[in-house]
């Protein structure tokens, strides 16, 4: 397949006077035995103060980087669906007054596909939120039980028929290479799942993190098993395939989209974009009197909310990257995408960085293999090198 076949992506990269926008809302109703983000269970949420401790960080980041437009907003979590769609409007409309929002400006909220938080939908757009993502996981009753999802299928499937009412842009996510989990059954699944999709789905591979309850029961209890590596990569081809043919390519290594439905947001974070990360344990890039900033706010969410309230910020740490630094994560995030990594646009300040690549055959070695493709203006993981992309980076950037 030839390197412009393979670039579908529609949406276009973001200009250096823009800034895409994350919120965190880290409180969950309960903890996913395979979760590793920044979520918290709480007996009580004070919605007023963290409302305006949010509403602080913004101020914060708009003194010190006011000359941006918002492309896209996404709140993400924890479960951002437990917010009060007030809280929701706050800080769009604050967003908007402080910096000002793109007028094709995406904004996404995640959401859990329970009958309480969808009831919440027609609220939340009129908050101004214009997508949702909804965590349904699994269409499987015995496999939402494994994942400890407190929503049944039909359920999920209720959820995602009200998004597709409430909203014109709508995706959901589910988890495959289960235990036990074969391809036929796999794919069964999806292409039941593709009957309610809308241009959009997220489809990932169980990968068990540190600091999780998966983590002790795989590692320490034995509790459960693990596809092999070769039923791992079946699965991932097997869906590849699906999907290519359903017409909702891979446009990013989990995430599957029609021609103008990817996610803008999360393609400012694989470009390598500007973006503020606004809430605890948010992350954020962002370029401020030339520099490139990768900042990180507090985790703890009561050590975060304390911060704003003395500081008007929860940043616990901000570190200028070097240009080599810059390079490297362009490149590690941007292989993931379909389109790859837009060399033209790096040449300006990373010209010598992007010729060393090239000094000893590194890339070279790489095609010739056929795990990549590349030209003077794109380098593209192929689809073989998507299968093994960590080793494929590892050997680039060495």
């Amino acid at each position: 397949m030839m390197l412009h076949d393979r670039l579908s992506t529609t949406t276009t990269p973001q200009s250096t006077s823009s800034a895409a926008l994350y919120i965190h809302w880290p409180f969950c109703k309960k903890k996913c035995p395979y979760c590793d983000f920044n979520s918290h269970v709480r007996e009580g949420v004070d919605h007023a103060v963290w409302r305006e401790a949010l509403l602080r960080e913004m101020r914060y980041w708009h003194a010190r980087a006011p000359e941006k437009t918002i492309t896209s907003i996404f709140f993400g979590g924890g479960t951002p669906s437990l917010m009060e769609p007030a809280t929701v409007a706050a800080l769009i409309e604050a967003a908007n007054r402080l910096w000002g929002l793109d007028a094709a400006c995406e904004i996404t909220l995640e959401a859990n596909p329970t009958s309480v938080e969808a009831a919440k939908f027609a609220a939340l757009k009129t908050a101004g939120v214009n997508r949702v993502s909804l965590g349904v996981q699994s269409l499987k009753p015995e496999s939402l039980k494994f994942l400890g999802r407190e929503h049944s299928a039909s359920e999920a499937l209720e959820a995602v028929a009200l998004a597709a009412r409430t909203f014109d842009r709508y995706s959901f996510d589910l988890i495959y290479a289960l235990p036990n989990q074969t391809p036929a059954a796999w794919e069964g699944e999806l292409r039941e799942a593709l009957n309610y999709a809308k241009g959009h789905l997220s489809l990932y591979q169980l990968t068990i993190e540190e600091n999780t309850a998966f983590h002790h029961a795989y590692h320490v209890g034995k509790s459960f098993q693990l596809p092999e590596d070769s039923l791992a990569a079946e699965l991932y081809q097997l869906t590849q395939s699906i999907m290519e043919s359903a017409g909702l390519p891979a446009y990013e290594i989990s995430n599957h989209a029609s021609a103008g439905n990817e996610s803008r947001h999360n393609l400012s974070y694989w470009r390598s974009d500007s973006y503020f990360g606004i809430g605890p344990g948010a992350h954020g890039r962002v370029d401020v009197s030339g520099n490139r900033l990768a900042t990180r706010t507090q985790k703890s969410p009561e050590n975060w909310l304390h911060a704003t309230e003395q500081f008007g910020h929860g940043v616990e740490e901000e570190l200028i990257l070097t240009t080599t630094e810059r390079a490297e994560e362009t490149i590690l995030m941007g292989l993931r995408l379909r389109e790859g990594v837009n060399l033209a646009t790096m040449r300006a300040d990373t010209a010598s960085y992007l010729t060393n690549l090239w000094v000893d055959g590194r890339v070279e070695r790489l095609v010739a293999q056929g795990m990549l493709e590349a030209n003077p203006s794109r380098l593209c993981a192929t689809p073989r090198g998507m299968l093994v992309l960590n080793r494929v980076i590892e050997e680039l950037l060495a």
